[in-house]
């Protein structure tokens, strides 16, 4: 009769072995990746960014400015004047929200690591820029998730999701090899108050 809890032992370690390893499978770059820039974000006052500012000027062809005038209702650039941008500042506005006033446009075009726009006054004077702050920036800006878009702010959800799957699994693991480790508590309590009391203690 003892072999039966044995085995049934044996099939829930198995399958929580299997989904810990899964899940670290998938989490694994995610990890490095936001361990890395965990630190760089505490650290980020003393690791100096040296932006790389492009400015570009060009003038709205005259066939266009109507069109233009006429943006403002729509929110978005008209599509022909979009596709200008496009073809002189190699960006890409179509469909983005802009800011009308006075007949000027102004599109905002922030983006991980760095930031741009696109004004373009009602005399057609276009002038575009854009701000590069490195790759440091740009790997902060992922873990933030900060100008990101919707596929990356799915991937962190998916990430966290895999990420409890691998903390809950890895307890369970523990939990099971408990009677064989006996440092397996300790430590665990370690780990869950140190935490705790340097958040009540030290963070104001």
């Amino acid at each position: 009769m003892s072999s039966v809890p044995s085995a049934s032992r044996a099939v829930w370690l198995k399958n929580l072995h299997r989904w810990h390893w899964i899940s670290a499978a998938l989490c694994l770059l995610g990890l490095l990746m936001f361990a890395v820039t965990g630190f760089t974000l505490n650290h980020a006052s003393q690791i100096e960014a040296k932006p790389q500012v492009v400015n570009r000027k060009a003038a709205l062809p005259a066939t266009l400015l109507a069109q233009l005038a006429g943006g403002a209702a729509k929110q978005a650039l008209p599509p022909d004047v979009a596709a200008w941008a496009r073809k002189s500042f190699n960006i890409d506005v179509a469909g983005v929200p802009a800011e009308w006033e006075d007949g000027e446009a102004y599109v905002p075009l922030p983006r991980p690591g760095g930031d741009a726009w696109l004004r373009i006054a009602a005399d057609g004077a276009a002038e575009y820029e854009k701000t590069d702050r490195g790759a440091i920036s740009w790997l902060n800006d992922l873990h933030k998730g900060r100008n990101t878009g919707a596929v990356w702010s799915w991937f962190i959800d998916i990430f966290a999701i895999a990420c409890l799957v691998f903390a809950i699994t890895g307890f369970l693991i523990m939990k099971l090899h408990a009677a064989n480790r006996p440092s397996t508590w300790p430590v665990i309590g370690l780990g869950i108050l140190v935490p705790v009391l340097l958040a009540l203690l030290f963070t104001h």
